[in-house]
């Protein structure tokens, strides 16, 4: 998901969980004077078609047509959503339990001067990984 409104909005979204890159169901789109209804998070959020209007929604399912590269290989600063977790069954399972499980978002916030570790973006929170367990992850880059 993306937001072009003001700073006031994006923070007052922010606020309530509502984020860039934030996954969440459209329940009803907007359409005409029922605006638009969502679910994210556990709990349902409605909003006007103004503010609808200026919200940008990808599918997930768009992503998965998309090529894919080793998340050691992805840009810095760009988000992309985990397609595959190949590797050892002992690190596919620790990097799951990290949150890093298919179609969740991610990005790339900074790679350390030597090129090792990368310091992730997942679920809200900051995560660190090895260059070498980042190259077992296959991701379809989305726009944020």
């Amino acid at each position: 998901m993306a937001i072009t409104a003001s700073t006031t909005l994006t923070r007052h979204l922010g606020e309530l969980g509502l984020r860039v890159g934030s996954r969440l169901t459209v329940i009803q789109p907007a359409a005409g004077r029922s605006g638009l209804l969502v679910y994210f998070q556990g709990q349902r959020l409605a909003m006007s078609d103004d503010i609808a209007a200026q919200l940008q929604v990808q599918s997930v399912a768009a992503t998965t047509n998309q090529p894919t590269v080793s998340l050691a290989d992805l840009p810095v600063h760009r988000h992309a959503v985990v397609a595959t977790i190949a590797g050892r069954p002992e690190l596919r399972r620790r990097l799951m339990d990290m949150g890093l499980t298919r179609g969740t978002l991610i990005e790339l916030r900074q790679v350390a001067p030597l090129g090792d570790p990368l310091e992730l973006a997942v679920r809200g929170y900051k995560l660190s990984l090895r260059k070498a367990e980042a190259a077992v992850i296959q991701v379809a880059e989305v726009e944020a």
